[in-house]
């Protein structure tokens, strides 16, 4: 990176600071009195919440009505959905919450229509669904991202891998070499927010909008699935070329095509896993999990039962399981034992909570008949 280069750097960096410093102050008043920023009231339920979002009239309200058999008013004018309206998403025994939210317009991040109560929700959400008109410009997705972007959601993006902490005294500390920005740029930064005694350990090569989103802090990374409506009414070329792009899904809810496919992408974003009980001497429970994030532990697992079983845990076992490493044979482990899709919790030999034992297997065709 040359002088010139390295300076224009360092004053776009300043002016992104104070940019995103400002429109903060902007956004968090109207998020903070209880006025249009505040969301939608709709509880939060399942195990886990989706959110559709889209411009009026791409078909969300024909999709929920589709995949969740709810009513959700739908017509050939604008802004027919008014508020929030949930419905549930059975699959293989978990159950997925799917908002529709009311279309957006341009300008909705600064309050227009709607807009700041649907972002507000948006940032609820485990996943987003943008849904799109497949016969429109694909500009429609473009103004979409910018709408979120401006609120402070990053769609399909990981948290930087950046420790910051605020301190009496500290400094910088970089694992790496930074070659989308620079120290001097970093130091400036934290210095415009009056931040020059904290403890910062960048440990990625980052940009300057990516730190400042570390340091602002209120940043929500949520996986998003683009969702093109309507693909019966253009080419298979364009089709072709759409359902190729990555986090994307065709679909056309009119004709009922490529549903359950996007029931099956919906599952996979999540990446949540089951965790089936079994009553000892009976089958498991195949039709209630409990859903886990993925990369859940045994302690995750117990709290999402009863809160009261970790404190009395001592171990569990266990066999014929994809996180166990010694299958057939029975292995014991921790609360930090990881636990993965479609183990099963089975009461039977170690005693957690009230002298109810738990034990965990995995539900193969030989275990059918037992």
């Amino acid at each position: 990176m040359g002088v010139v280069e390295k300076a224009t750097e360092y004053h776009l960096g300043l002016l992104k600071a104070k940019l995103a410093r400002y429109r903060a102050q902007l956004l968090e008043p109207a998020t903070k009195s209880g006025g249009a920023g505040t969301g939608f009231d709709v509880q939060k339920s399942g195990d886990a919440r989706v959110a559709l979002i889209g411009f009026p009239s791409v078909g969300k309200s024909t999709l929920l009505s589709k995949v969740t058999h709810t009513a959700s008013e739908s017509a050939a004018y604008e802004f027919t959905t008014l508020t929030a309206i949930p419905g549930v998403i059975e699959y293989q025994g978990a159950r997925i919450q799917l908002l529709d939210l009311p279309g957006i317009v341009e300008g909705a991040s600064q309050g227009r229509g709607r807009g700041r109560q649907v972002v507000s929700t948006a940032k609820t959400a485990d996943l987003i669904l943008i849904m799109l008109d497949a016969t429109k410009s694909e500009e429609q997705r473009r103004l979409l991202e910018i709408e979120l972007d401006v609120v402070g959601i990053r769609l399909n993006k990981k948290r930087p891998d950046v420790v910051f902490k605020r301190k009496t005294t500290g400094g910088l500390t970089c694992t790496v070499r930074l070659t989308k920005t620079d120290e001097k740029t970093i130091r400036t930064i934290l210095a415009s927010y009056k931040l020059h005694n904290c403890d910062v350990m960048i440990r990625e090569d980052i940009t300057t909008d990516e730190f400042i989103d570390v340091l602002i802090g209120t940043r929500k990374y949520i996986p998003c699935l683009y969702v093109y409506n309507k693909v019966d009414a253009i080419s298979l070329e364009t089709m072709d070329r759409l359902a190729h792009e990555d986090h994307t899904a065709v679909i056309s809810c009119e004709m009922g095509l490529n549903l359950d496919y996007l029931i099956d992408r919906i599952w996979e974003e999540l990446d949540l896993v089951r965790i089936y009980t079994k009553k000892r001497g009976a089958h498991p429970d195949l039709e209630d999990p409990v859903c886990m994030r993925k990369g859940s532990t045994i302690e995750d697992v117990c709290n999402g039962i009863h809160r009261s079983l970790a404190a009395n845990f001592r171990y569990a076992l266990v066999w014929c399981g994809k996180s166990s490493k010694f299958s057939p044979h029975a292995q014991k482990v921790g609360l930090s034992h990881l636990v993965q899709d479609e183990d099963v919790v089975s009461r039977a030999a170690v005693i957690l909570w009230r002298n109810i034992p738990i034990v965990r297997v995995v539900e193969l065709p030989w275990l059918s008949g037992v």
